[in-house]
């Protein structure tokens, strides 16, 4: 069902049941296969957010709410997720953009509504996820980076920094994540952006902010694990940056190729991220 604007799609859907997922539509780049990976992942909702101009195949936009949306407007996103915040104040929330997909551990065989059960239980209303380049291996037959088939990743050069409040006191168990084609491009990128985390997943409450840096105004909530143990992160698989670079003329020229020594085929398996480290199955099992 298509919605004209943000306020009419939650006036007339006030007992929309979560885990929600809203996808925000910056182009028309893998829109489908966006909706079709986090319909498949068990979210109860899937919304997607974006130009009326976006086409969406017909067997996916009977499964999913559509809502006209102007993404060219500033803090358009942290606009909608905190309206969505608002009015469903209870709901588990996850946001992407589309060409960005959330893995989690064991999403092959578990929904992402029995990950959100397990976190409770754990009392952690949220989940820490780090945002994972993707890359088109050969440039010259994808020139927007962006390929499904030849999916390449970072296999290193990850690496965390601890946070500091305004004071330049270290926050507790909050750190700034780096890597992948934000660090070794690092120079195309602004200084704000070059982060790899985000709290992407997480139980909405009254009054929770997502702030601008994709944390949200609860500290608690920023965290990467509990005090007593590890717990449970997940990833989101992104073209995001790949495609900003080579649409960017600043940098598109300056990047012949993506792949490094350090690059390895992606292979839409979560054991694949676990085995590197870029995600955490905590007690999980």
């Amino acid at each position: 069902m298509s919605f004209p604007d943000l306020s009419s799609f939650l006036g007339q859907n006030a007992k929309l049941k979560g885990p929600i997922a809203l996808i925000f539509m910056e182009d028309a780049v893998e829109v489908a296969s966006t909706l079709r990976h986090h319909l498949a992942s068990g979210f109860k909702a899937v919304v997607a957010l974006g130009s009326p101009n976006i086409e969406i195949d017909g067997a996916v936009e009977e499964q999913i709410h559509r809502i006209d949306y102007d993404m060219t407007v500033e803090d358009a996103l942290l606009d909608a997720v905190n309206a969505f915040i608002k009015a469903y104040p209870t709901a588990w929330i996850f946001y992407c953009y589309n060409s960005e997909y959330l893995f989690f551990p064991f999403c092959e065989t578990r929904s992402v509504g029995e990950m959100a059960a397990f976190a409770m239980e754990e009392r952690r209303p949220h989940l820490l996820t780090y945002v994972i380049d993707l890359y088109a291996g050969d440039l010259w037959s994808h020139p927007n980076a962006v390929s499904i088939e030849d999916a390449h990743l970072d296999r290193s050069g990850y690496y965390a920094l601890a946070r500091k409040d305004a004071a330049g006191e270290f926050k507790e168990r909050q750190l700034d994540f780096f890597g992948g084609l934000r660090w070794r491009f690092e120079e195309h990128i602004p200084t704000a952006r070059r982060r790899i985390d985000r709290i992407a997943l997480f139980q909405a409450k009254p009054n929770l902010t997502l702030l601008g840096d994709h944390t949200l105004n609860d500290p608690e909530m920023n965290t990467y694990a509990c005090p007593w143990h590890h717990s449970l992160t997940a990833a989101i698989a992104s073209f995001r940056t790949a495609k900003a670079l080579k649409r960017n003329p600043g940098s598109s020229y300056a990047i012949e190729t993506f792949k490094w020594r350090n690059s390895a085929k992606f292979n839409w398996h979560s054991q694949q991220l676990m085995d590197l480290g870029l995600m955490e199955p905590g007690q999980w099992f």
